[in-house]
């Protein structure tokens, strides 16, 4: 059985049974001082042979951190058996703090008073006008090419929708 001498995280993370052989028992166990900051989701484990199986080690005491302790790894009913040596550090966010003051709740001032740069932000109704237009245009030349009565009734009702598109846009 492998197994690192020792392990370093900065919190949650999985440990991967790789299994060479024939199937085999896995039994995991946290000491006293990883269990106070950490779990497993669970202790025993059946691995295939010859295949891979990842246990998560759920790391909830952020606050107690830095712990150092034994993750015990014990194979074919602790006939091999090794002891990691795991050191748990809190995570290390780095870089600068970000200031944060009382200007970030206002909005951004614009030139044009609307709160947003682009024109589709200031007139939702143009993407409505472009789409609708669009829409129209391809079903009327899908009609023409099929020249089907069901498919020329299909760009009728297109058409109809976008004129009452338009005339709910221009009604509000």
């Amino acid at each position: 059985m492998e197994a690192p001498e020792s392990f370093e995280a900065t919190g949650s993370f999985d440990v991967e049974l790789v299994n060479h052989g024939t199937s085999v028992h896995v039994h995991l166990n946290l000491d006293e001082a990883l269990s106070s900051v950490a779990e497993l989701d669970a202790v025993n484990h059946f691995v295939d042979g010859e295949s891979r199986q990842l246990v998560r080690v759920q790391v909830y005491g952020d606050e107690e951190l830095p712990v150092s302790g034994q993750l015990k790894v014990a194979a074919a009913h602790g006939s091999q058996t090794r002891h990691v040596d795991v050191e748990l550090t809190p995570p290390d966010f780095g870089g600068d703090p970000v200031p944060v003051d009382d200007t970030l709740a206002e909005p951004p001032a614009d030139s044009d008073g609307e709160g947003g740069s682009s024109p589709l932000v200031a007139n939702p109704e143009l993407v409505v006008l472009v789409f609708g237009v669009l829409a129209v245009l391809a079903a009327g030349g899908i009609a023409l090419v099929v020249d089907d009565t069901l498919v020329v009734g299909g760009a009728v009702v297109v058409l109809a929708g976008f004129l009452v598109a338009i005339y709910l846009l221009l009604g509000s």
